[in-house]
């Protein structure tokens, strides 16, 4: 009798390449090769949006720009030595022995690109110098924010039930308010600085990346090597962020993109209403805030346009940039789901 009656032969079949192939990161063709990284063929598709890489180096030229247009002294100690900006952006300068004839709202020259505003500062420095609040605050606040919501989000969607019932309430409260609104109240009771405005947009700002999240997890925590890893024994902890995070991780990363100029957008805004950042400050909100005035009428009849057109078009730039950014990120991602699809629905 033969010892092979009653078994399955499979050809075709290649158990090490399946043990080899890491299953959260890598996409298979219709024979189960494996082929480029997801995030490798996800950076490709961006690099050929010609649109999502001119916001790309926009962005990156004017966070360049902003990080060296002044020396940065960290405790004492010089860190970065450079100065883009010809002129410290707080000096007023016809009270300087060598620019005693610079005036108030200079129009813009060779020696002062931008002008000077109101108080005889070079605008150019200060629109220079302002990037280095609104960037910065804005990669902040979304670095924490999203960080935050992706781990409460991960436990609400993952553990399910009374636990996420409860989570998903308290984000209920926090959306019952404009986050803007919040972030005016929070400012208005902590004071204006840059930490102030970053706890302002940080403490209820994470709810929408944790509501996004929690619905991915939903999804994702459903497929079979999820089941797979509790069945042999997986923590609870590496089963949400070594298996289902890095599956759900998209949307929350077109999010955050999307997200740093919708928070520079609520820094200027919290600057314009003079609540942002002490009066001085070269921040492109308080820029405008100072310079509201002119809008209508300037000194001796004349309006100095350059005031409010610079620093309104940092902000313009930099927000469209990053919007661009956004979208080339969200086509990028989008077009490896698509593959997952086409490739898991050909199987």
């Amino acid at each position: 009798m033969s010892t092979q009656r009653g078994r399955i032969r499979i050809t075709g079949f290649d158990p090490q390449a399946v043990e080899d192939r890491d299953p959260l990161s890598e996409w298979t063709d219709y024979e189960g090769t494996e082929t480029e990284g997801r995030w490798v063929r996800a950076a490709r598709n961006f690099r050929r949006n010609r649109v999502a890489m001119f916001g790309l180096v926009v962005v990156l030229l004017m966070a360049f720009v902003a990080a060296f247009s002044r020396p940065v002294e960290v405790w004492g100690v010089v860190v970065q030595p450079f100065s883009l900006a010809p002129y410290d952006p707080r000096t007023i300068l016809y009270l300087q022995p060598d620019y005693a004839h610079v005036g108030r709202y200079d129009p813009p020259s060779l020696a002062h690109p931008m002008g000077t505003d109101g108080s005889g500062r070079d605008l150019f420095s200060r629109v220079l110098v302002g990037g280095r609040y609104s960037v910065s605050i804005g990669f902040i606040v979304v670095t924490i924010t999203a960080t935050v919501g992706i781990v409460y989000g991960s436990i609400s969607g993952y553990y399910g039930g009374i636990v996420d019932e409860v989570m998903m309430r308290i984000l209920d409260v926090i959306f019952a308010f404009p986050g803007l609104v919040l972030a005016l109240v929070l400012v208005a009771m902590l004071g204006g600085g840059y930490w102030q405005l970053v706890a302002a947009f940080t403490i209820f700002g994470w709810a929408s990346y944790g509501r996004l999240i929690r619905g991915e997890i939903l999804k994702v925590k459903e497929n079979e090597y999820v089941m797979a890893a509790k069945a042999l024994g997986a923590r609870d902890r590496s089963v949400i962020f070594r298996h289902i995070v890095p599956n759900a991780i998209t949307p929350v990363i077109v999010q955050a993109s999307l997200s740093v100029g919708t928070v520079v957008i609520g820094v200027a805004a919290l600057g314009f209403l003079g609540i942002g950042f002490e009066p001085g400050t070269p921040e492109w909100g308080t820029m405008l805030d100072q310079t509201l005035e002119t809008l209508v009428q300037g000194p001796g009849g004349r309006i100095p346009w350059w005031a409010t057109i610079y620093p309104g078009l940092a902000i313009f730039l930099f927000v469209m940039a990053m919007n661009l950014v956004g979208d080339g990120i969200n086509d990028a991602l989008d077009a490896q789901e698509d593959v997952a699809m086409t490739q898991g629905g050909g199987g």
